[in-house]
């Protein structure tokens, strides 16, 4: 019988996969401890390893996990940027879930946008106190409102329509264009720099990537309209934090919506509400009235934890069973790096 090691499991992932295991019966450990230099011993005896977005399969990890004997490491999400790809070369195979519900995101990004424009939990919060002014809630129409989209992947597609649907026009930028959708769902590509000029909200669906790493900084800042909106539903990284308080600060940021944050992984999924954070960059952030934090729930809905789970007991059953991985994230590594070859 297979076994498997799952790190950074909440009540809500353990229940899932118990009852989807029924159709597996792969013996399942459930930690709560996140995957890390620290925790890795954890994963002796193990043959598959399933991490979520906050474990760190690093190099140090990896090579643990190739002497204990593991031989698939199993991601529960879509993205890949904690796992040191030029240590797993040759030892382990990396699949991840590269669709899990672009509608949940793709919603969740909307709703983000309305929330932070209509300012709805400032109204919310107001008249649970029995405060019923108008005062400092005043918004705007999203039609005819120019959004420019940055990464046109499967979420950004569902957002597009949703956008269009409100009458939006909708402009994006994406190193591998999709014209043919472009026409289908009437959106034009331009180059960053007009996006960063043109548009009233930006919204980010890209990868973290180097090329990526801080597209949102004071250089690009600058590029913006005054009074832009911000909407980051992707990586945290894409966003250079102390660059969006100044532009925040210079109100050349009109607001920003961020379901993502650089420094999550010390703060999100957890409970600080009485010791607090040790982050003065988070802490700043969520003084300004005119910035909606969440933590990265976009992806949180049953049938998101639905594909989540049946996607990575499939992939584990292809592995157990020889099979060719669907999902794995294929990779070339050599002394310049690792470059990601296909991502299904």
């Amino acid at each position: 019988m297979l076994k498997i090691a799952f790190f950074d499991t909440k009540p809500y992932d353990k229940q899932i996969f118990e009852v989807l295991n029924k159709d597996y019966d792969f013996k399942i450990t459930f930690f709560e401890e996140r995957l890390s230099d620290k925790t890795v011993k954890l994963t002796e005896g193990f043959d598959v390893v399933s991490i979520f977005v906050q474990d760190k399969a690093s190099s140090f990890v990896v090579n643990k996990l190739h002497e204990y004997g593991v031989k698939l490491i199993a991601l529960r999400c879509a993205g890949y940027n904690n796992v040191n790809f030029k240590a797993a070369q040759g030892k382990v195979h990396v699949v991840h879930v590269p669709a899990y519900s672009p509608h949940a995101i793709a919603e969740f990004t909307m709703s983000m946008m309305l929330t932070l424009n209509r300012k709805i939990h400032k109204s919310h919060n107001r008249t649970k106190d029995l405060n019923f002014s108008l005062s400092g809630l005043l918004g705007f129409d999203m039609y005819q409102k120019t959004v420019g989209v940055i990464g046109t992947g499967k979420i950004a597609k569902i957002l597009i329509k949703i956008l269009k649907g409100f009458e939006c026009n909708v402009i994006a930028y994406d190193i591998y264009p999709d014209n043919n959708s472009a026409e289908e769902l009437g959106f034009s590509y331009v180059p960053l720099d007009t996006l960063f000029k043109e548009s009233d909200i930006i919204t980010l669906h890209c990868p973290l990537t180097k090329d990526t790493e801080y597209l949102i900084s004071e250089k690009s800042i600058n590029k913006m309209k005054d009074g832009v909106m911000i909407v980051n539903t992707g990586r945290g990284k894409l966003i250079n934090s102390k660059d969006l308080i100044e532009g925040l600060k210079e109100h050349k940021i009109g607001s920003a919506a961020l379901d993502v944050y650089e420094e999550e992984d010390k703060y999100f999924y957890e409970d600080f509400s009485v010791e607090g954070v040790n982050d003065d960059i988070l802490s700043r952030l969520i003084t300004f009235p005119n910035v909606l934090i969440t933590s990265h729930q976009a992806y949180f809905t049953k049938e998101a934890l639905n594909n989540i789970a049946s996607t990575t007991l499939n992939s584990i059953k292809q592995f157990d069973e020889g099979k060719p991985l669907e999902n794995e994230i294929a990779y070339i590594c050599d002394e310049n790096g690792c470059v990601i070859k296909k991502v299904n």
